[in-house]
């Protein structure tokens, strides 16, 4: 269940109390009129099975409730009402299944924006990676895949695709093209750093690298990995099951190839950084092809979900 908190002008009131009644799942509906005071009006509470929050808080926009008042919106982890058991029967589709677009846009957007933070996170994890390629160590790789941040900007894109939203789409490129080049920068100081104190050399590169020299070596396996992983990615951000981003993180190689390349650029090995570079590509723009594909395909399911909800709702 989602709980929505409403900040609704008093002449709106009644439209969107009769709104909210007419939504087919929801239920526990509040109104307490004159409660706010900034903005002034009347406050309005109510819950809301997920998969009709979406048509819900579309008819509260387009009643102006965004602009003139307020909706917050909070998930319900623990609801004992049988009225609370019926609206989630009563709405069409699973719960776990429905996609906040709303939700899923807030979120992105805050995800795909650079800031110190994120380069920071980025850094370390390429300077991680950089480790793991030259000991030719699969857990460092593995951790640094873990700690990389760079799904975020990948998810704003494709939803700023789906959702036509420039703004969006051009903060995700920024963050996603500065933050690897500044990385990667990063990387080959350290990588020289590393080099001076006798910690990395160019032979422990060269060597043979059964667990890492994947990385420099982008096949169609890297694709294909890098769609599933961009399904999974974007499933785990619009459903109400996201334990399996983590799993998402650590299944492509776009860290360890940013790192890779950065220290066989810092050895002149460039034909290392050219493989490690279309490793990375591959793998960017096969993650933001899945997820966008991913995303049109939940949009045209919801608008059928939608059209029944409203068929519902008229009866």
């Amino acid at each position: 269940m989602l709980h929505l908190r409403m900040i609704v002008p008093p002449d709106r009131t009644d439209t969107v109390v009769h709104t909210v009644e007419k939504t087919v799942g929801t239920t526990h509906l509040v109104v307490i009129p004159g409660a706010a005071r900034n903005p002034a009006g009347d406050l309005v509470l109510c819950d809301v099975a997920r998969e009709a929050g979406d048509a819900l808080i579309g008819r509260l926009r387009e009643l102006g409730l965004d602009r003139e008042g307020a909706i917050s919106v909070e998930s319900v982890d623990l609801s004992l009402s049988k009225r609370a058991d019926k609206a989630e029967k009563e709405a069409p589709g699973e719960g776990a299944d429905a996609v906040l677009w709303e939700q899923l846009t807030d979120a992105t957007s805050e995800e795909s924006t650079l800031t110190v933070t994120y380069l920071v996170f980025l850094a370390l994890a390429t300077m991680i990676a950089a480790c793991g390629v030259v000991l030719d160590n699969a857990i460092l790789i593995v951790g640094a895949m873990a700690v990389g941040p760079e799904f975020g900007p990948l998810a704003g894109l494709s939803t700023a695709i789906v959702q036509r939203l420039p703004r969006l789409a051009w903060r995700s490129l920024v963050a996603l093209i500065a933050g690897f080049a500044a990385a990667m920068l990063v990387t080959i100081a350290f990588s020289y750093l590393m080099t001076g104190i006798g910690l990395f050399e160019t032979s422990m590169l060269k060597a043979e690298r059964p667990n890492t020299a994947f990385i420099y070596h982008p096949d169609a396996f890297s694709f294909v990995v890098a769609v599933l992983a961009g399904i999974a990615g974007t499933l785990s951000l619009t459903s109400a099951k996201s334990g399996a981003l983590v799993g998402v993180a650590i299944s492509v190689t776009t860290v360890p190839a940013a790192a890779n390349a950065a220290v066989a650029f810092s050895y002149s090995e460039y034909r290392q950084a050219w493989g490690s570079s279309e490793q990375l590509l591959l793998n960017l723009l096969g993650i933001i092809l899945a997820g966008t594909l991913t995303l049109l395909t939940q949009k045209w399911l919801w608008s059928i979900q939608k059209r029944r909800m409203s068929r519902m709702s008229a009866h």
